[in-house]
């Protein structure tokens, strides 16, 4: 589990690794950035409490760079990881061995069934889980139980994972997505179970949505010029949006969609008119960092957050 700031969920996060209906022995590894808030307390005295928790430092913020550490310093031989902000489903740990070793995979995952505790958190939650969202992906939207390009976190079989490297520890997103497609390269399967669930807390307000998203475009950009051969069509929807956007007619077309959608929507906590703000904010911060993701070809510094 890497984890930086992430004070108001670290607690709730542990407690889902903790609570799981495991038979086997297990421990849980938290590696540790230089938070600002008190997740490092927080995660310390988690460590005393519990004999299951061991902390690692990760003092580059890298979230691949703390996997890795994280993976090296685990005994067991299946991987399962957690984020901080998120939170396993009782008998995911379970289910997830169960089908690792059902299918021989390097990798399974499920479902990243996003929540909102407030109106604009409810709207981006929505906008994950739909294919106007986030363009479709099984892991969001769902799907039949099989093979895939890529999963939500993942439960590796740990001499598979470290066969082909690990996570890249240069990528501040898309770790996921690269390391996947180098198991699939290597002749291992990604598997989808949609019968797996972890609940995800995505971004509360509108500034760090906008980050998060023209953080990601540009990082999904450097992995298309690196893989272009495996790449999906639905991510370069959003950069010809934002193209077709500098004429009235597609712009207006576009934004009476986004209307229609926001009309029509189930998005609980009063989130339904946030989704005219959060759906555009996704779509061209995304399309934006992609596009100039594709012109500057300069490396994007920074750590994960």
């Amino acid at each position: 589990m890497p984890a930086l700031n992430e004070e108001k969920n670290i607690e709730m996060s542990v407690k889902s690794v903790l609570d799981q209906d495991l038979d086997i022995p297990f421990e849980l590894i938290i590696a540790l950035g230089r938070s600002r808030d008190k997740t490092n307390r927080i995660a310390k005295q988690l460590e005393k409490n519990h004999p299951q928790i061991r902390v690692v430092k990760n003092p580059k913020n890298n979230t691949a760079k703390g996997l890795n550490l994280a993976i090296t310093e685990a005994q067991g031989d299946v991987i399962i990881r957690v984020d901080a902000h998120s939170e396993l489903t009782y008998g995911y740990a379970k289910r997830a061995i169960e089908t690792l070793e059902r299918t021989q995979a390097g990798n399974v995952g499920g479902l990243m069934h996003a929540i909102g505790t407030t109106g604009f958190q409810s709207a981006v939650a929505w906008a994950y889980g739909s294919r106007f969202g986030l363009g479709g992906g099984s892991f969001h939207v769902g799907g039949k139980e099989g093979e895939v390009d890529s999963v939500y976190l993942g439960v590796f079989d740990k001499e598979k994972l470290q066969s082909v490297g690990g996570f890249d520890e240069e990528l501040i997103r898309g770790q996921d997505w690269e390391l996947n497609l180098r198991l699939r390269r290597a002749g291992h399967k990604v598997w989808f179970d949609p019968q797996l669930e972890v609940r995800y807390f995505p971004r509360g307000n509108w500034g760090s949505l906008v980050k998060q998203f023209y953080k990601t475009g540009r990082w999904r950009a450097r992995l298309t010029r690196s893989a272009l051969s495996a790449s999906r069509p639905r991510y370069f929807i959003p950069p010809l949006l934002v193209f077709g956007s500098l004429f009235v007619f597609p712009a207006v077309i576009y934004f009476l969609s986004v209307v229609f959608i926001s009309l029509f929507a189930r998005v609980e906590n009063g989130g339904k008119s946030w989704l005219i703000v959060v759906l555009p904010t996704m779509h061209y911060s995304w399309g934006l960092g992609f596009i100039v993701g594709m012109l500057f070809r300069s490396q994007i510094r920074g750590r994960d957050s």
